[in-house]
């Protein structure tokens, strides 16, 4: 099913022309019935008006900004009328008005495992508007349930694909740290999946991202201690890198150290900059060698 364009002409002729015919067939009607030999054909005509004008008033409808008119005439697709205003299509046809606005749709709190398996709980707003009349109205049974469904159902598949958070060098991509990435994901299945209800998916973003109740304790001390290594590697990387600076000065300025007072520095420097204390100096009167 595909959108076609109705046909249609302004209605506020069509409007006077029912109005005109209406009352002249109501004059007609209740002037022969007062006379003591009416005229049955007179009679005739003004009921011939009265549903003449009837008919005319049947074709009339109104189309409002952002709002379309999907015409059918006894099961038959006849067309979409997209232009707001008052107007004119073929009688006792049936008009069903379809929202051309665009529109939000908040997801509910889902509980979904990520790709390791931890429970996360995740939601999302989809922005959508209806491109197509004729299938939004005639190829699903409700277009806007279907958003509902389609969309929680796509949150939930794409959940399932990354996880929560990256702790590896192996995993590119995580539902945390590439919030753009993931959200551009979700949009182009989405809109695969509404395209048949004539649905464009304008935008998409996660609103909600958490891990569940039952392991966010745990997952927090996993992410303090990963973060603590990552510094703890830092600090070390430094430490060494000063150390080594420090024993190049000496050499450079022609102090020569032994193997046994080297590796004694070394481990006083690095014992004073890892350590996350104070480091309190201790001072040696005597020598390494007793």
């Amino acid at each position: 099913m595909k959108e076609k364009k109705a046909w249609y002409v302004s209605g506020y002729m069509a409007l006077l022309f029912a109005i005109v015919a209406g009352a002249g067939g109501i004059y007609l009607f209740i002037s022969q019935t007062s006379q003591n030999q009416p005229s049955g054909l007179m009679i005739g005509v003004g009921i011939f008006l009265v549903l003449l004008s009837a008919l005319c008033l049947s074709s009339l409808m109104i189309v409002q900004p952002n709002e379309a008119k999907v015409v059918t005439l006894f099961g038959t697709y006849m067309g979409s009328v997209l232009e707001s205003g008052l107007w004119m299509v073929l009688p006792l046809t049936s008009k069903a008005k379809i929202s051309l606005k665009v529109r939000n749709f908040n997801s509910q709190t889902l509980k979904v495992n990520d790709a390791e398996g931890n429970p996360v709980e995740i939601g999302a707003v989809v922005v959508f508007k209806v491109m197509d009349t004729a299938r939004a109205s005639f190829d699903v049974d409700n277009y806007e349930r279907f958003v509902e469904i389609q969309s929680e159902t796509a949150v939930r598949h794409i959940a399932a694909q990354y996880p929560y958070d990256v702790f590896s060098e192996d995993v590119a991509l995580s539902l945390r740290g590439n919030a753009d990435e993931v959200a551009a994901e979700l949009n182009r299945e989405l809109q695969n999946r509404l395209s048949v209800a004539g649905v464009k998916v304008i935008e998409t973003r996660l609103t909600h991202l958490a891990y569940a109740q039952e392991i966010a304790s745990a997952m927090l001390q996993r992410q303090q201690a990963i973060a603590i290594v990552a510094a703890r590697s830092k600090i070390v990387e430094g430490a060494v890198g000063m150390v080594d600076m420090a024993l190049r000065q000496l050499e450079a300025n022609g102090i020569t150290l032994d193997d046994e007072r080297r590796a004694a520095m070394v481990n006083n420097l690095m014992v004073s900059i890892v350590s996350d204390r104070a480091a309190t100096p201790v001072i040696n009167t005597g020598t390494l060698y007793g």
